[in-house]
């Protein structure tokens, strides 16, 4: 499964967990740099619709991704209270706009499923696997190499 490191032990994972809307997803903390409050982003004409546009992080100008506009989960208005996770994936940085960061957890083998395959090839292009937690909520993996705007001209 693609997007989700094993830890020292090789057992546990350690992912990152974040909500957009009344949504659980989360990421493998390997792709993760830093955590920042919602800063304005400057608008790149012609760019695409889930593209917030660009912010400057210490001398790098990152493109800032909506992550609700790019899982057709609707746009996303962001406040001060929002984050904006910054990840490393395919050696380019990104920002991942997201409502708020809600736990970093270790997930077991036992508790990582795979996609049911009645969901549909486009929902599993996105999502790598589903992690069931033992509150019951269950928490979608996101595969950030087919989420990312790769290639677009907007990343560095």
């Amino acid at each position: 499964m693609l997007g989700i490191s094993a830890d020292i032990q090789g057992s546990r994972r350690e992912v990152v967990a974040f909500r957009l809307g009344e949504q659980d997803f989360c990421i493998d903390i390997g792709y993760v740099r830093e955590i920042r409050g919602w800063t304005p982003t400057t608008v790149i004409p012609h760019a695409e619709p889930h593209i917030k546009g660009v912010i400057n992080l210490r001398g790098s100008v990152v493109a800032v991704v909506d992550l609700s506009a790019r899982l057709s989960l609707g746009e996303t208005t962001p406040s001060p209270r929002h984050v904006v996770i910054i990840v490393s994936v395919n050696n380019q940085i990104v920002g991942l706009l997201a409502e708020v960061v809600s736990d970093i957890l270790s997930v077991t083998p036992d508790m990582v499923k795979p996609v049911p395959e009645q969901v549909g090839e486009g929902s599993q292009d996105f999502i790598s696997a589903i992690m069931t937690m033992p509150d019951g909520r269950m928490l979608r993996a996101l595969e950030l190499t087919h989420i990312l705007p790769m290639g677009s001209g907007i990343v560095p």
